[in-house]
């Protein structure tokens, strides 16, 4: 089976982002039939995000979430959105998005908007010396690497074209070597439209992609039999300044501290010439599997 790719690929993901509105604060999202035993937890974020975003007034824009996943979600029935007015003031609006299956929440989210202003301007730079992502593996030259893992790659549409300048954490025990870091290239494989708020949605599902990568990276493990099995716990992202998520951007992930079966990763996202778009935060659920 071949799946989705480019632009295909990437209309799939705008209609899973373009939610039903039920009511001024009540919406309703589908998921990709794609067999997953659960929601990806990108999806189901983005999604609050546009929940939340489509209450508030477009000249305000997202520029940081923080949202807890509770219970899996069921890729086989719609998910119901609700979104809370917290405040509407001068310069900020605050919402908070919650999702629902089977009478149960499965995610919750804080979300702030503000209008723009102006004010001090800094950031860290980019690391250096890394090789563009025209010079970085796709996925399916791993997959040449690894044919036996091609199924498991073809079972979903890809919608994000990733490119690990490391090694990814999907690889076989033994293959992979401790590192402090772990980066990616991203973007949406296709067009978007110019709407800011799509944007943030799409680079919310993308920040959820990668960021524990950094934690197994800490100790050489990887995903899946003979390693760790996880899911995401939290999830928190700030943007900076504005992007197109259908552009380049590196991510750059560590993980400064794992105990009692949790791990946190953090990340910062920056655009090809370096410029710091957004940071992510993450914390998850990992526990070692047999071989």
């Amino acid at each position: 089976m071949i799946p989705l790719q480019g632009q295909a690929a990437v209309d799939q993901l705008l209609e899973v982002l373009d939610l039903k509105q039920l009511g001024h604060d009540r919406f309703q999202g589908e998921s990709p039939q794609v067999g997953a035993q659960r929601v990806f937890g990108g999806q189901v974020a983005g999604q609050a995000l546009v929940a939340a975003g489509r209450t508030v007034d477009p000249a305000r824009a997202v520029h940081s979430l923080h949202g807890y996943f509770v219970r899996p979600g069921d890729p086989t029935v719609p998910i119901d959105f609700t979104v809370e007015t917290i405040r509407d003031g001068r310069s900020f609006s605050v919402r908070r998005s919650t999702a629902q299956q089977h009478g149960k929440t499965i995610f919750f989210m804080s979300a702030s908007f503000q209008v723009h202003e102006e004010g001090l301007d800094h950031h860290l730079p980019a690391p250096d010396n890394i090789p563009g992502p025209d010079e970085t593996p796709t996925m399916r030259d791993w997959l040449a690497r690894y044919p036996e893992r091609e199924a498991a790659f073809n079972a979903s549409p890809q919608a994000i074209d990733v490119r690990y300048v490391g090694t990814p954490g999907w690889v076989p025990p033994g293959d992979r070597a401790a590192a402090e870091q772990q980066r990616v290239w991203m973007r949406i494989n296709g067009t978007l439209p110019d709407d800011p708020l799509i944007h943030a949605c799409a680079l919310t599902y993308a920040s959820d992609l990668s960021l524990l990568d950094s934690v197994l990276s800490m100790h050489g493990e990887v995903w899946g039999p003979g390693g760790v099995i996880g899911a995401s716990l939290d999830h928190a992202l700030w943007l900076h300044r504005p992007f197109r998520a259908d552009e380049w951007f590196l991510y750059d992930c560590t993980s400064p501290s794992a105990s009692g079966s949790r791990g946190l990763a953090r990340g910062a996202m920056f655009n090809r010439t370096g410029t710091h778009i957004a940071s992510a935060v993450q914390e998850g659920l990992l526990r070692k599997t047999g071989a």
